[in-house]
């Protein structure tokens, strides 16, 4: 008696690469069906229509001028620590110090400004400003990336309490450069000479953090695509030992790209003292640092499609808070609506990366009454393995 077991109601396969356009269309797919979950929440929840509630959200971002250039100010802070992240993540050194290097980078863009503010031309003061900045970035993810280098230390919690010991560094100066003292603040800094402050370009003073962070995100794209130092850290974040076998130099690539990384966290730092806030606080970042881990996953580290997952993310931040203003809701009202969407977006990528293959029910010979012809060995290797390869070498689980 042959003992044959039960086959699985649901096959998972991994799938190919798909192409660019099959992949966002999932996504939008469940976009859309997020929209009608929040639909009927909302309905059921609130009594309110739903599609004010959407036009209200898009009115939050769109709504005005301003709100326009202040949401496209956001995009591009965000993108910016986002491809800050992006090489790290790529070598698979998870940095998620990003918070402390910004931090770091805004101290050094106001310590020029404060303490050159009086002595230093315009011109040369900005220059000082980005240089410090960049330098104090690098400098502060230079010391996990040594760590890691040498003594193989873990790069997340290394990383995650270096923001710690950069926000209590922040803490330190505000109370030593606090005006009034006692304040707790600094306040705007050289707001009657606004020396260092970045010039305002056709009137508006996001112009230019805008045009800013879209030259870097061109040049991250072409740097990781089509540079060598792409290709090493594509290939140490592959596998080490295949690394060091082509003769790639596992550390020395370590260091370098955390230079970079931490440099643009640092200029991120710098875009926010000298181009926008013109002051310094503790909550400058305002959590930024970990957003930005998701939107450079959403995005599949692709500089490119950053641009759009940054945009889903403050649009819905920004539409939130409209909805809260607007129909006295709280804030958490907005988050729920936002965290929905998000959930359905995250889960598409399983949809993206997995194909499931559903159980069929087998049809028997009623006129011979025996059971289907048995396969041969060749046709079945691969096919009956539970959690093995299929025939086209797709990775299969059952369920």
């Amino acid at each position: 008696m042959h003992n044959n077991p039960k086959e699985p109601l649901i096959h998972m396969t991994r799938r190919g690469a798909l192409p660019w356009y099959r992949a966002w269309g999932i996504r939008l797919l469940a976009i859309a069906a997020a929209l009608l979950v929040c639909a009927l929440i909302t309905t059921i929840t609130t009594g309110l229509n739903p599609l004010a509630v959407y036009a209200t959200m898009f009115s939050g971002a769109f709504g005005t001028a301003r709100r326009t250039w202040i949401l496209g100010q956001d995009v591009a802070i965000l993108l910016c620590i986002s491809l800050a992240l992006t090489p790290a993540f790529r070598m698979h050194f998870w940095n998620l110090g990003g918070e402390g290097q910004i931090l770091m980078g805004a101290l050094a863009t106001a310590s020029c400004m404060i303490l050159f503010g009086e002595t230093l031309p315009g011109p040369l003061l900005i220059l000082a400003s980005i240089v410090t900045a960049l330098a104090a970035g690098a400098v502060w993810a230079l010391i996990p990336a040594l760590c890691k280098a040498k003594w193989n230390t873990n790069e997340t919690l290394f990383t995650l309490m270096m923001n710690y010991v950069a926000t209590q560094l922040v803490a330190y100066f505000v109370i030593v450069w606090e005006v009034p003292k006692g304040s707790g603040k600094i306040g705007i800094i050289n707001q009657s000479t606004e020396a260092g402050w970045l010039p305002v370009l056709a009137g508006n003073r996001y112009l230019l953090n805008i045009l800013v962070v879209a030259f870097l995100t061109v040049a991250m794209y072409v740097y990781l695509t089509y540079s060598k130092h792409g290709y090493e850290i594509s290939v140490v974040g592959e596998s080490e030992a295949t690394a060091r076998y082509v003769g790639i130099k596992v550390p020395k690539t370590i260091i370098r790209t955390l230079l970079l990384s931490g440099a643009i966290c640092g200029l991120t730092g710098f875009l926010l003292v000298a181009g926008t806030n013109h002051t310094l606080t503790t909550t400058l970042a305002g959590g930024q640092g970990f957003t930005a881990v998701m939107v450079a996953w959403l995005a599949k580290f692709n500089p490119l499609h950053m641009v759009i997952s940054s945009f889903l993310l403050v649009f819905l931040s920004r539409g939130a808070g409209e909805i809260s203003t607007i129909y006295g809701l709280n804030q958490s009202y907005g988050d729920i609506l936002t965290g929905i969407i998000l959930f359905f977006i995250i889960g598409s990528e399983f949809f993206i990366s997995y194909r499931l293959h559903f159980r069929r029910p087998h049809r028997k010979d009623a006129a011979q009454g025996s059971a289907p012809e048995q396969k041969s060995a060749p046709e079945q290797t691969g096919t009956q393995e539970q959690g093995g390869k299929s025939e086209k070498g797709e990775v299969t689980a059952d369920v």
